[in-house]
């Protein structure tokens, strides 16, 4: 079954490797792998993606040395400056957040709540930053969430179905992902948008992230489109 790609997710995976393969820090990369986003960001709304969603930073990231935390934490400060987010703006590109928002710093959250607001009535590509984020993070958060509901009557038991999971879920606003994409070379998943990419497509590039650029990103896309997307059923060729 041929189905257009419309929501395209990325594990940026390589910037630290990227940047000791040049003699830099592990900082270096992450910059580069943030100047990055903008420039796939724009490939996929070119080509009529709808929803992007880049993970950013994990639940488990928080163990990665001190310096690089504290370097990872001002990303959304300064991909979203003013003069960045002109760009988002021009392009009419939409910013939404996905993850955890009690513990990372009040400067960061107040950076990615100023481009949601300053974006929100954009109406191009949806671009999903997902920050402080892990699958079974936002999993538990649903259940507890559901489980509340039930315990002041709001639900009960019986109301507890696949929609109301989703309803819950960091995701609620987009649809299942169709592509997933992770460079750097590693073939995992790494606790990324779990239950989301029940039915995506994965594509693996040995680019490092800083590397990947936009024609890679149409390579994917072409591998996208040659596969037969079954959802649990069977092809044409295999019904006769």
């Amino acid at each position: 079954m041929k189905k257009p790609l419309k929501h395209l997710a990325i594990i940026l995976d390589g910037n630290g490797r990227w940047a000791k393969q040049l003699g830099k820090n592990r900082s270096f990369g992450h910059q580069k792998g943030m100047e990055k986003i903008e420039d796939i960001a724009l490939g996929a709304s070119q080509l009529g993606i709808k929803y992007l969603t880049v993970f950013a930073f994990s639940t488990e990231n928080w163990n990665r040395p001190e310096e690089e935390v504290d370097f990872l934490m001002q990303v959304p400060d300064k991909i979203f400056s003013q003069n960045r987010l002109d760009f988002f703006q021009e392009n009419n590109i939409k910013i939404n957040w996905i993850g955890r928002k009690a513990k990372v710093p009040t400067q960061t959250k107040e950076a990615l709540d100023q481009a949601i607001s300053k974006t929100a009535n954009n109406t191009g590509l949806v671009l999903s930053i997902a920050f402080d984020y892990g699958a079974w993070e936002e999993i538990t958060n649903a259940v507890k969430k559901i489980t509340n509901y039930i315990k002041i009557n709001k639900v009960t038991n019986l109301d507890v179905t696949e929609e109301l999971i989703r309803e819950n879920l960091y995701t609620h606003n987009l649809p299942d992902v169709d592509l997933l994409i992770r460079t750097g070379g590693q073939t995992r998943i790494s606790n990324f948008l779990l239950l989301q990419c029940c039915y995506a497509e994965i594509y693996f590039s040995k680019k490092m992230w800083p590397d990947f650029s936009q024609k890679d990103l149409k390579t994917a896309i072409t591998y996208y489109n040659s596969v037969n997307r079954r959802f649990g059923g069977i092809s044409n060729d295999q019904a006769e």
